[in-house]
């Protein structure tokens, strides 16, 4: 990879497309990272995939999958301790794309998980900072909740897969519970 290559942890088709634009004018050559065991139940996770794939085609974006399903690294994280779940969540996905990124030899790694509004960019910040120390490689924080209709506006004329909530089955039953 280049001196300025970036690898962008990628939640959804919705949150990557303004994502991807944004670092890529700012002069990184992007290549995206599907790892999202957080994402239940498995077809919810299939289908969220496939709309990554179909935005990797269309912006002619490299994307790097993660094969198989990692529920159980999910869970082992999670369970028991659910107040504190987004933590856990971000750290195993945000690891995952720090080693990632170090081992194909990216200069840097970020998320998708920026542009959200949902999102707790605190968190996101020092979590990245402290992976960012531990991996040897820089984490890149650039706040784009403003952009998130952007991005969302830039995938609906692709009429992809549109999810109703974040993913985890936590925030499936946060969102249709009350």
């Amino acid at each position: 990879m280049g001196q300025s290559s970036l690898l962008v942890h990628s939640c959804c088709a919705h949150c990557a497309a303004y994502t991807v634009r944004y670092w890529q004018e700012q002069g990184y050559e992007v290549s995206t990272l599907w790892y999202n065991p957080n994402i239940h139940p498995y077809m919810e996770h299939q289908h969220r995939l496939e709309a990554m794939q179909s935005l990797a085609r269309e912006m002619s974006l490299p994307l790097i999958v993660n094969e198989g399903y990692d529920i159980v690294s999910y869970f082992r994280q999670v369970v028991g301790r659910e107040a504190r779940r987004c933590r856990y969540c971000f750290q195993l996905r945000l690891s995952k794309t720090a080693e990632t990124a170090r081992e194909m030899g990216f200069s840097a790694f970020t998320t998708t998980l920026l542009i959200s509004p949902h999102q707790k960019h605190d968190l996101l910040r020092e979590i990245g900072s402290e992976l960012a120390g531990e991996k040897g490689i820089p984490f890149l924080y650039a706040d784009l909740r403003k952009r998130y209709s952007d991005s969302r506006r830039m995938t609906k004329p692709l009429d992809l897969y549109r999810q109703q909530y974040c993913g985890c089955v936590y925030s499936e039953w946060e969102r249709y519970a009350g």
